[in-house]
């Protein structure tokens, strides 16, 4: 059937697809003008698909349709409409043109709640059954026959988010196509529309949606999850315009014990607890907002709304001062060099060791009951005024600080329910972006969005890296000892162990890494590298030289090596958790704190990293993480006067980049991995069913998104046919598809722009005159697919053969029998050097290949062997320095030299 596409958004761009891959001809798209230079999902698609797309800015002019639109429209013949989520006014001249008339999704069980705003109004009315209707368009607001219609049960504390994203959407694209599906054979029903129980409640708008305090605890719920993310439900108190948001009326076991926050019209105050804000209906049943927007835009937990308040110093009673003097007592019994204790004397100040603080805990235990102390509360407080508020507030119950407010995002996927944090980490805790700025991180498998995440500006480094060095300086991180830093980071591994199912489906999600690999090496490796480093935490150490001595006097010269303050780190989107492991474990292990920039496409393992940190008990501080732009963060973080380090991953160009900037800004250490385009040496006297597989591996591994994969392979003349035709039989056996299903072996490539350059890439080496023997295409289905390719007959001049194409492309070229030399010569012939690798049974030959190899790692009968205590790094314009190993330590350290005279 002919069909004309008429809407916008994702969910438009959803059902074209979807009607295409049903045998559908789409004649015409037509969706909205370009905004802000950004096209409409659907448009987009239907461009690169070829199909004609419309973007009218009108269809009419004084209530008359336009005859050049009509005039366009007629031209394609569409013997059905199909309205998708369509917010454009259509002419009933186009409406009624097809020979099947039009139809139309509603997201709501009309004739209940016509109009723009049906979800909201579902939730305001607190209807138990919602759902979607597809009908027949008429002249009217939402009045035509129906099709079809499928509902959901509406849970109390969904949202228009939950809804939409639970049933709305997924179901509704089903239900489009299914529609056209009866309408094709014939059996589409019309059902006339009745009019008992329509409702047409008008467009929910910001100055509308003030909250009537006047009704039941439930009626004040739904208004607020009715209108939650837009346009907001709001009251005037506290002086200020207040936003809600997040509220649910599980509320079971909350005492509203906290500060009152009155509210003019309201039957009683507000409650500021630990929980949220807990408010009122006027039947004195209660509900729990975790949320507030304030005046000014900023959204800060509930439970924060007072935060100034818990500042002040704590007055005692008598008895709280009696305990004081008691452990004063046991301060001057500790610090028997200290004729008085009083509120300034510092603990460690004053001659206490690591012993004195077990000692301490213990005694206050004595003191107190058995009030639980940690070693860490006596280095966090010091000083004997501040120690004695740290105990008093235990002593009340109120010492702790609410439990980190985290906006999750929930999606069920892989048979888990993934809770992924989608804001910035800074200082403890998950923040919005300045001015609330957020984007879309995108599913590769499908082209979906998986979440908005908060887009860090300047002014979120700065605070991040001000909160990364008040964390070296002052907080606990500098004071702990290196083995209880170390159990901390063992603590982060176990952490991160127990969440391996949900770490490596985010991965999947966000990065499209195969499930089954992203467990055992996204995942896996990160776990060992935070295992490995947390054991060398305690063996960071120096040494003492021999010196010529100051006679008559002597000398005594040691090294101690320190670690460096703040670090920045930038890592890529190809293992987006491994990189930041193999950079961050090694920076902290060290001793330092770190501000994390992980790629902008590929964020959420990296946040949800964050959250583990939070529970291992890494102070906070010490981690922060900044989804952004690299011209904006990355740049930031290289030209920032506080920060001392720069770990970079990426390309060259980017890197040269980053060690200018930081050259210039305060001559910072810099360590760079930058691109390749390894060498892989194939001799015909080798096993040459491993040189298949391992070759195989060495390209195509992780989708060929790895920076050691081997650019370019050079395969000795008299096996060059044999080991082409093996490789391309094993390539037709690679399943693509879907990262979670257990059987694939080639996911999607990371994202779209990536995916572009590989076809422009494949392109280029047909048009130089390289074969093309497979591959080079996007597989035709949705997400951004990539089929493995091979190439042969490549020469040294050729594009393909100088860059690396970071995708799943093999570039094979010949070399003669038995011409070492010369093939070393082709190999070394780049101004790249990170890796390389050489398959050969002769050990001489073998060894002889690795001594000429100019590259700072080489694999012999293997290949993308890497382990957590092998230093890896490149040579050239590979970058310099080492992540993992020891030799990794030495990036996050700086030695001094210290000299006595005796």
């Amino acid at each position: 059937m002919k069909i004309a596409v008429i809407g916008q958004s994702l969910f438009g761009q959803e059902v074209y697809s979807h009607l295409r891959e049903e045998g559908h001809e789409v004649v015409g798209v037509f969706t909205v003008p370009d905004k802000d230079g950004k096209a409409d999902p659907l448009g987009l698609k239907a461009e690169k698909d070829g199909v004609p797309v419309f973007k009218f800015p009108r269809w009419r002019a004084k209530g008359q349709v336009l005859p050049d639109v009509v005039a366009e429209y007629q031209a394609l013949g569409a013997e059905l409409n199909v309205l998708p989520f369509c917010s454009q006014f259509i002419p009933m001249e186009i409406i009624g043109a097809p020979r099947h008339g039009s139809i139309i999704y509603h997201p709501s069980l009309l004739p209940r709640h016509r109009g723009a705003s049906a979800i909201h109004w579902t939730l305001i009315h607190g209807d138990k059954k919602g759902g979607f209707t597809i009908f027949w368009a008429d002249d009217g607001l939402d009045t035509g026959d129906l099709l079809l219609q499928k509902e959901c049960e509406i849970l109390p504390d969904d949202t228009v988010t939950t809804l939409y994203n639970r049933f709305l959407f997924p179901e509704g694209v089903k239900g489009m196509v299914q529609a056209v599906r009866l309408i094709a054979e014939g059996k589409a029903p019309r059902l006339p529309q009745p009019e008992d129980g329509a409702t047409y409640e008008g467009i929910q708008k910001k100055e509308t949606a003030r909250i009537n305090w006047d009704q039941p605890a439930e009626a004040i719920h739904n208004w607020i999850r009715g209108n939650d993310k837009v346009p907001g439900a709001w009251t005037e108190a506290g002086g200020q315009k207040l936003t809600f948001f997040n509220s649910t009326l599980n509320t079971a076991g909350l005492v509203p014990e906290g500060e009152d926050l009155p509210i003019p019209g309201a039957r009683r105050p507000g409650v500021v607890t630990k929980a949220g804000l807990i408010l009122f209906g006027n039947d004195d049943q209660m509900l729990l907002v975790k949320n507030v927007q304030l005046e000014d835009g900023r959204m800060i937990p509930a439970s924060h709304f007072f935060k100034g308040a818990d500042s002040s110093a704590l007055e005692l009673t008598e008895e709280e001062l009696v305990t004081a003097e008691a452990v004063r007592g046991a301060w001057k019994r500790i610090l028997p060099s200290i004729l008085e204790v009083e509120d300034s004397t510092d603990f460690f100040k004053s001659g206490a060791a690591s012993v004195d603080v077990v000692r301490l805990v213990e005694e206050v235990k004595e003191l107190c009951d058995g009030l639980e102390l940690e070693n860490e509360d006596v280095y966090m407080a010091t000083t004997f005024g501040d120690f004695i508020q740290l105990l008093v507030r235990k002593l009340r119950g109120d010492d702790k600080e609410g439990e980190c407010v985290i906006d999750y995002v929930e999606k069920a996927v892989n048979k888990l329910t993934l809770r992924m944090p989608h804001q910035l980490f800074i200082g403890g805790a998950f923040v919005d972006a300045e001015g609330a700025k957020t984007y879309e991180t995108i599913n590769p498998t499908d082209g979906s969005v998986i979440c908005q995440v908060s887009l860090a500006q300047v002014s979120d480094v700065d605070k991040a890296v001000a909160a990364a060095k008040d964390a070296f300086e002052n907080g606990l991180w500098g004071k702990i000892s290196a083995r209880d830093r170390g159990r901390l980071l063992y603590r982060l591994a176990e952490l991160m162990e127990q969440h391996q199912e949900e770490l490596a489906t985010i991965e999947a999600l966000d990065a499209g890494a195969v499930y089954t690999l992203a467990l055992k090496t996204h995942v896996g490796m990160s776990i060992q590298t935070f295992r490995y480093f947390a054991g060398w935490c305690d063996k960071i150490q120096g040494s003492t030289i021999p010196i010529n001595q100051a006679r008559p006097n002597r000398n005594l010269t040691l090294t101690k090596r320190e670690p460096i303050g703040v670090c920045g780190i930038v890592i890529p989107w190809n293992y987006p958790l491994m990189m930041l492991s193999w950079k961050t474990a090694a920076c902290l292990a060290a001793g330092n704190t770190v501000v994390i920039k992980p790629a902008q496409v590929t964020p959420l393992t990296a946040l949800k990293f964050a959250e583990l940190t939070l529970k291992a008990g890494i102070p906070k501080g010490v981690i922060n993480i900044l989804p952004g732009s690299g011209s904006l963060v990355g740049q930031r973080l290289s030209d920032h006067p506080d920060v001392r380090k720069i770990g970079f991953t990426g390309s060259t160009e980017v890197g040269k980049h980053i060690m200018k900037s930081c050259a210039m800004s305060n001559v910072k250490k810099v360590s760079l991995e930058l691109g390749g385009k390894s060498p892989l040496i194939i001799f015909a006297d080798c096993d040459l069913s491993k040189a298949v597989q391992m070759g195989m591996s060495s390209v195509f591994f992780n989708k060929g998104e790895n920076c050691i994969a081997a650019g370019r392979l050079f395969v000795e003349d008299s096996i060059h046919d044999q080991f082409v035709q093996k490789v391309v039989e094993e390539v037709r056996k690679m399943k693509i598809g879907d990262p979670l299903d257990r059987g694939t072996n080639h996911g999607p490539q990371n994202h779209q722009a990536h995916l572009r350059k590989l076809l422009e890439y494949c392109h280029r080496g047909v048009e130089e005159g390289a074969t093309l023997v497979c591959g080079g295409n996007q597989v035709p289905r949705p997400g951004f697919f990539f089929e493995p390719t091979v190439f042969t007959d490549v020469q040294d001049h050729m594009f393909i053969a100088r860059e690396e194409s970071f995708g799943p492309v093999m570039v094979i070229s010949r070399f003669a029998n038995g011409d070492v030399d010369t093939v070393l010569t082709r190999a070394n012939a780049t101004e790249f050097g990170l890796a390389s690798g050489v398959f050969t049974r002769d050990v001489s030959k073998a060894l002889y290949v690795s001594d000429k190899l100019e590259a700072g790692t080489v694999f012999i009968n293997t290949y993308n062997k890497t382990d957590v205590a092998a230093p890896f790094g490149g040579f050239k314009q590979s970058g310099f320095g080492k992540d993992l190993g020891e030799a990794a330590l030495s990036e996050y350290l700086r030695v001094k030299t210290v000299t006595f005279e005796y």
